[in-house]
């Protein structure tokens, strides 16, 4: 049940009504429809996946209470350990095992593994709760229905965002009282959301997917071209996402956590990862990063740079089990290294300042992406390399052909209008908050010219979201 499918604008529409005309005032019979919607919702791709998330949402609702409960501290780390085996267990089974004894056995023949949908995300919001209970920032919910609403909550289970317990459970624990203008800029949201996903990461991908299927027969100009598309697709894919999740959320009365802050305005690697995919950054800072560099904080620089290294290994890891992801988040990590000599790490620049100099350090980010996007993207290390060979060739001067010409010049000025937007708006959570247009009708110009772009622009075979299988 994809967001951009008209099956999910009709379960979403009753979900809606019954949520605010039939169980307003009721908090318990909203959060039950909640749980049951966003059991409708998981079971639509495959049922039988659904026992899995109750299983796993009711061993750690009980371990939480009793990690609170407990005065022993040995039982109550016994209990978290047995938690994280849990998670991690089903993470590494469903995700990685194949990888693992492939990769060290070489002939073993893969098992017919199905990765449960959005299991990457929700095992973390498990963990996190956990977690946090251990460490006395959070009381576990005394309330069933609460805890496992929390776990599976729709809009932001299949791809996140990943919700710390400290937002959201207090939301599902209080009355919800519906606001209009929460609503209101909720439909904005996902209605950027939606406008960023078909006309731009639809219509890219066709290119793209194309190129890197039969890039060995097109010339390097081609690559290039793909390589600067798919950076802006996959943002465009997954902050579209995080759009009409947040967006869908708040029409329900509930905030959740912002997943990017306008990523290709940064001015550095790590002004990019404070920006991009913000709740799992945040979620690695705080319970790998933090660690790590406190552990190693005796080793000065080097036990910093260690603690990165080792972070980002995580974070690439986290993406698939595929050696590209895993060298993906090294070499993110390698690039902070100069930072990190520097003493420039936490230094955030303001983007006002220097205008140009502010040009160049985000036109040379992009570049800087493009390259590392392109081991993102790649199915090996052996077909990324040779596509950074291939772009040394000749070739890269060479004229290209390119199919579905109207909806690829569509895609290019729908890139132009979301960086013209964003960039204007850079202060806003999002690039249709454009309350300093006064004038009404203007505004609904500008929303009904978004959803034509949409129709009539819709890219011919709609495609999955990009992080559906991580």
């Amino acid at each position: 049940m994809l967001f951009t499918s008209i099956i999910f604008a009709c379960f979403f529409t009753v979900f809606f009504l019954l949520h605010w005309c039939v169980f307003s005032g009721n908090v318990r019979l909203q959060n039950l429809l909640v749980l049951a919607g966003s059991y409708l919702f998981y079971a639509w791709w495959d049922w039988h996946f659904v026992f899995l998330l109750i299983g796993s949402s009711l061993l750690n609702y009980l371990l939480g209470i009793g990690i609170y409960k407990t005065k022993n501290e040995k039982y109550r780390s016994l209990l978290l350990w047995i938690g994280l085996a849990q998670g991690l267990g089903c993470l590494l089974f469903f995700k990685y095992f194949n990888f693992f004894l492939q990769s060290f056995t070489g002939d073993f023949a893969a098992l017919h593994i199905i990765l449960p949908l959005g299991i990457s995300f929700y095992t973390f919001r498990t963990l996190s709760y956990l977690l946090d209970i251990k460490h006395r920032k959070v009381e576990p919910a005394t309330d069933w229905v609460v805890f496992f609403s929390y776990v599976s909550f729709f809009p932001s289970l299949i791809s996140g965002p990943i919700d710390r317990p400290g937002l959201l459970m207090p939301q599902l624990v209080n009355k919800r009282i519906f606001n209009s203008a929460q609503a209101s800029d909720g439909l904005r949201q996902i209605l950027w959301g939606l406008f960023k996903k078909i006309v731009i990461a639809d219509n890219s991908a066709t290119f793209t997917n194309d190129v890197f299927a039969h890039y060995h027969t097109l010339p390097a100009s081609a690559l290039l071209f793909a390589m600067f598309l798919f950076t802006i697709q996959v943002y465009a894919d997954f902050s579209g996402y995080s759009d009409i999740a947040i967006g869908l959320a708040s029409l329900l009365g509930f905030k959740i956590t912002r997943n990017f802050n306008y990523p290709f305005f940064a001015q550095n690697i790590a002004d990019f990862w404070r920006r991009w995919h913000i709740s799992l950054t945040g979620w690695m800072t705080d319970y790998v990063f933090t660690p790590l560099s406190v552990y190693f904080r005796d080793y000065g620089k080097w036990g910093l740079t260690l603690a990165i290294l080792i972070n980002f290994t995580l974070i690439g890891i986290w993406h698939g089990a595929n050696w590209t992801f895993i060298f993906f988040g090294f070499l993110n990590g390698c690039l902070f290294i100069p930072l990190i000599i520097r003493g420039t790490l936490n230094k955030k620049k303001k983007v006002q300042q220097r205008p140009f100099r502010t040009f160049l350090n985000m036109a040379g980010m992009f570049l800087l992406l493009m390259f590392t996007f392109l081991i993102f993207r790649a199915d090996s290390l052996a077909m990324a390399f040779d596509c950074y060979r291939k772009l040394f060739s000749v070739s890269l001067f060479s004229a290209f052909p390119i199919t579905e010409k109207v909806n690829m010049a569509a895609a290019l000025i729908a890139i132009i209008i979301m960086f013209w937007a964003e960039w204007k708006q850079r202060d806003k959570q999002h690039a249709l908050q454009i309350e300093f247009v006064q004038k009404r009708p203007v505004r609904m110009l500008i929303y009904y010219g978004l959803v034509c772009f949409i129709l009539v622009f819709s890219a011919t075979n709609i495609t999955d979201f990009v992080y559906f299988k991580f």
